[in-house]
């Protein structure tokens, strides 16, 4: 069961780095656009740049980052919960063995 919990802790941690690498492009997508003056394109895959508009490229990227900041919050809280569970777990585990 502690190897469970810890394997399913270590691809909670992989997410959660997933989505923090993610807020961050997202944030630097949002201050350069706001940064910048005249035409603005967006990468549409890898192969296709089309043109859009400075305001409709930062309403984009906001939703995009609190849906990031919302799914980072929800990792968090259940690396704190999972956390605990695996303390929890190794205490009594260790409790068993002193026996």
């Amino acid at each position: 069961e502690l190897q469970m919990l810890e394997h399913h802790f270590q691809q909670l941690l992989m997410q959660k780095n997933a989505f923090s690498m993610e807020a961050n492009e997202t944030n630097l997508v949002i201050k350069e656009t706001e940064k910048s003056e005249g035409e603005i394109f967006r990468i549409i895959g890898n192969q296709v740049a089309v043109k859009s508009t400075k305001e409709k490229i930062l309403d984009e990227m906001k939703k995009k980052k609190e849906m990031i900041d919302a799914r980072l919050k929800s990792i968090e809280d259940s690396e704190k919960q999972m956390s605990e569970q695996i303390e929890k777990l190794r205490e009594e585990i260790m409790k068993k063995i002193r026996k």
